[in-house]
């Protein structure tokens, strides 16, 4: 099996900017004007236009201001803080700064377009720190 990340957004070229300048990712193919692949990460991510107000999945409409999804991007780092400048930079929006946990140290943001994502760097044992001892 493959895992795509698709990524609905009201403008591909303003999306594009964000997540190359991000994250990294680099411009794969184009599919017109509003459809933009990005390579980088483990699986490919594919950008899509789809103007706020139209209707999404259960009849739910796209609206692009901040917005609870239990669906979420956690982008593994070397550096939380300096990807978080980096982030902040291309225009992510800061929800809750840097901060230790069990399993390494993690910030939580959202992209321009309401979507949220982690930032997170685990430490020697990652999420095994959570396991506790037997």
């Amino acid at each position: 099996m493959t895992f795509l990340l698709n990524i609905d957004v009201p403008d591909v070229g303003t999306a594009t900017t964000f997540y190359t300048e991000a994250f990294g990712l680099t411009v794969g193919r184009r599919f017109g004007a509003d459809f933009v692949e990005l390579n980088g990460w483990p699986a490919p991510v594919y950008l899509l236009t789809k103007q706020a107000g139209t209707i999404g999945a259960g009849g739910d409409r796209r609206r692009y201001q901040r917005h609870w999804t239990p669906v979420h991007i956690d982008v593994v780092v070397d550096d939380v803080e300096a990807a978080v400048a980096r982030a902040l930079s291309a225009g992510a929006i800061l929800e809750a700064p840097a901060r230790d946990a069990p399993y390494g140290r993690i910030a939580m943001l959202a992209d321009p377009f309401g979507h949220g994502f982690c930032l997170l760097a685990f430490s020697e044992k990652g999420y095994d720190a959570l396991l506790g001892s037997s």
